[in-house]
């Protein structure tokens, strides 16, 4: 099962909405790591040590520095961007089927948009 990591602007009633609909779900916050202010670049190494996939709102900079790790060959084991439009039901649905339907290493070096 996929590990989530939520950065730090990510809608939070979204990842309330995960853990309600599934206890076994495993999802962190970035700022309950002490990375409250860390570049993406900071938050991306971190989730390649943690092995965990990002879940971000961030469309404008975050993909670029997510393929800058990919290209250099450095460990990114994935990125969801989520449009800050699309309905909370649907990105939760979408956030459980991806983390139960995947295999690990699967979305390393990748950066996807949802919904899927």
């Amino acid at each position: 099962m996929l590990r989530y990591a939520a950065d730090e602007n990510f809608n939070n009633d979204i990842v309330r909405g995960l853990r309600r609909r599934a206890t076994h779900i495993d999802i962190v916050r970035i700022q309950d790591f002490g990375l409250s202010g860390a570049d993406d670049p900071a938050v991306l190494a971190w989730c390649a040590t943690e092995n965990r996939v990002l879940l971000s709102h961030d469309v404008r900079t975050l993909a670029g520095f997510a393929y800058d790790r990919a290209r250099a060959e450095l460990p990114m084991p994935g990125v969801f961007e989520v449009g800050r439009s699309l309905p909370m039901t649907r990105v939760i649905e979408d956030l459980l089927v991806l983390a139960e339907a995947s295999v690990d290493g699967e979305w390393e070096g990748q950066v996807r948009f949802l919904p899927i």
